[in-house]
């Protein structure tokens, strides 16, 4: 089954800022073990900040770009925050790219 990941905090639900931090780390770090990883991962607004090189998902984000998953990441919001100069894993993207790969998939998977 084919879907697209879209991320777009560095944390997952409502409530605690940390502890949806530490939901999200683990998601991302049990996706990444499975067979069956998203076809493209969008990431956009505060979310680009979790594939900085360094940061405690960008290991997990790294292993499902090895293993084919596309990382697209929202240019405009790299800008924002000041990540340009950083080392980031994944693709620098646009919001038209980031649109169709939502548009088009057949199935869309919100954090």
């Amino acid at each position: 089954m084919s879907y697209t990941l879209q991320i777009n905090s560095t944390s997952m639900g409502a409530g605690s800022q940390e502890l949806g931090e530490m939901l999200l780390r683990s998601f991302l770090n049990n996706l990444a073990a499975l067979e069956e990883l998203p076809t493209s991962i969008v990431v956009y607004n505060a979310g680009v900040g979790l594939a900085q090189v360094g940061s405690d998902t960008a290991g997990a984000l790294q292993k499902m770009a090895d293993k084919g998953a596309e990382i697209l990441l929202c240019g405009t919001c790299i800008d924002y925050y000041g990540l340009r100069d950083k080392a980031l894993v994944g693709q620098i993207s646009n919001m038209a790219t980031i649109t169709d790969r939502l548009l088009k998939a057949p199935k869309v998977v919100s954090l």
